[in-house]
């Protein structure tokens, strides 16, 4: 269960619309690493302005959201601005070999980690050879 199979590469991390034919709204992608370790996927995102309090990550049908409002956090009116603050959001099918339940997340300094160990059951283990 390699990254590939977990999701596919996009390079592309402009504003784009979350569902273009159901609503308007723009959504910003934030970047992500996912990482497979022998206890599970530890995944890491940048998520810049959000609150902890506002931060949104659940997992339904196999399908792991992250969402998150974005506030400035600036003093002041903006004279110039190269980058447009919009909400977060971001989704992953991930397997259901992970066991969803022990999921752990921390976030801090605009930094989310998820961690979600896999279950017993798909955890590799080493079969014991009577000499009989």
């Amino acid at each position: 269960m390699g990254a590939n199979s977990l999701t596919e590469r996009n390079d592309d991390r402009r504003v784009q619309s979350r569902e273009e034919t159901r609503s308007m709204e723009k959504y910003i992608k934030p970047a992500v690493n996912i990482v497979e370790t022998e206890e599970g996927l530890m995944l890491v995102a940048d998520i810049p302005g959000a609150t902890k309090d506002a931060l949104d990550v659940n997992v339904e049908k196999g399908i792991l959201t992250i969402s998150a409002p974005a506030e400035r956090s600036m003093p002041g009116r903006p004279v110039y601005a190269e980058f447009e603050l919009a909400p977060y959001y971001r989704q992953f099918a991930i397997p259901e070999s992970l066991d969803h339940e022990k999921a752990r997340a921390d976030y801090a300094n605009g930094i989310l980690t998820l961690r979600v160990p896999k279950a017993e059951v798909a955890k590799p283990r080493r079969i014991k050879i009577d000499v009989g």
